[in-house]
């Protein structure tokens, strides 16, 4: 968070929370995200193997004010303006299109049945179909290659990046302090304690699964456990991954556990109607998203009270660089993520409403733009001011 404005915004979803807590909505819920923020949305593969565009981070989700979503992702790109060396009046267009094309996409959504925003998705095919003519000849090669890309991150990716051969097979590779696995920990641990819990833990997991996933599951061997570090989103938070092996060490299983805190919302909202925090990032993600993981599940460690909730690891996972995009490309990615959020929340709320209320005009947009703007300035004060606070060692930080 220390790195600059931009990462500092993206770990403080707490503190804009509590800044948006006062402020008016129009009292039409949906199920939000919680942290739209710009960077947490991104490709990864549906189960039928498309690689769709999504939101992608779900850990603060809940039902409440759809306005909340719009002002995090709006504000988000007015920091990202800044970050990338451009002006404010960029960081305003850039607000107010990302609004405008969530105006449109509701306006959109409220023309279509039900079933048909519920099947609607963006995806790599329709969406090369919409922006190839506003990318330039080598804006088009990167956005292929990241594609193909995305595309080969896998489990057996996984393997050859996170895994060692051994003559027993394979296994996790120690990389300190960013992957830690079983067998060292288990060094400083009852490692018959260890394997118990871990057991008690998968066994948890496959009880959230539906029947056709957990007999999927039980075909894969557990090979090998490691704790490994978040990113500045989720900080803090326990984070594990799991290596399985199906017929092969060649048909490998690569999950990711990750701990599902109480949301940030909740605060200021009704609390989860699910008794368990995975449970509700987990019914959160399925209700917004197109398309979801197959091995979306759930489980709680009854010995320390942690919940947790379980998905592949780098499925097909891909984002663009948006701290290399110029106002061009900001723009294009403005409008993809503002339909993209219309769509997520038109699952879930009176898409009529919302739509009628936003109109046809630009009001809207100007509004939101203008308050992406003054809070993109108030983050910019919290930041120096956090930053402060680690030099003069009031909050304690690591390089």
């Amino acid at each position: 968070m220390a790195e600059s404005p931009f990462t500092f915004f993206r770990g403080a979803a707490k503190l804009m929370a509590l800044d948006l807590a006062n402020s008016p909505v129009t009292g039409i819920d949906a199920q939000i995200c919680g942290d739209a923020h710009l960077s947490n949305f991104g490709f990864y593969g549906a189960p039928d193997r498309a690689l769709v565009f999504d939101l992608n981070d779900f850990d603060e989700t809940l039902r409440g004010p759809w306005e909340w979503d719009v002002k995090r992702l709006a504000t988000s790109f007015a920091i990202a303006a800044a970050n990338n060396g451009l002006v404010e009046v960029d960081g305003r267009e850039l607000a107010t299109e990302a609004s405008a094309a969530y105006r449109r996409g509701m306006r959109e959504m409220s023309g279509l049945g039900y079933l048909d925003v519920w099947y609607r998705r963006v995806d790599d095919s329709n969406l090369w179909r919409v922006f190839k003519d506003d990318l330039t000849k080598k804006e088009r090669k990167a956005t292929k290659g990241l594609l193909v890309k995305a595309r080969r991150r896998d489990s057996r990716h996984a393997l050859g990046k996170l895994a060692e051969r051994t003559p027993d097979g394979y296994r996790i590779a120690s990389k300190p302090p960013l992957i830690v696995p079983l067998r060292e920990i288990a060094q400083s641990a009852d490692p018959e304690t260890l394997e118990a819990d871990l057991h008690r833990a998968f066994e948890g997991y496959l009880a959230s699964m539906p029947d056709h996933m957990r007999v999927l599951l039980q075909r894969f061997q557990f090979v090998d456990f490691a704790v490994k570090v978040v990113g500045v989103g989720s900080v803090g938070t326990r984070c594990f991954i799991v290596l399985f092996r199906g017929r092969t060490f060649e048909d490998p299983l690569f999950l990711q556990i990750k701990e599902a805190t109480r949301s940030v919302l909740e605060d200021h909202l009704a609390p989860s109607q699910y008794a368990s925090s995975g449970q509700r990032v987990v019914e959160g993600q399925r209700l917004m998203q197109a398309a979801s993981d197959s091995f979306l599940g759930w489980t709680s460690a009854e010995s320390s009270g942690h919940d947790y909730y379980w998905r592949q690891l780098r499925d097909m996972k891909g984002s663009p660089e948006v701290e290399d995009m110029n106002r061009h490309q900001l723009r294009l990615y403005a409008e993809l993520c503002g339909r993209t959020l219309a769509r997520s929340h038109a699952r879930s709320t009176d898409v009529q409403q919302v739509a009628e209320y936003l109109g046809k005009g630009d009001t809207f947009d100007r509004a939101i733009g203008d308050f992406a703007v003054r809070y993109a300035a108030q983050n910019e004060l919290d930041y120096r001011e956090f930053t402060a606070a680690v030099e003069d060692n009031e909050i304690p930080a690591h390089p």
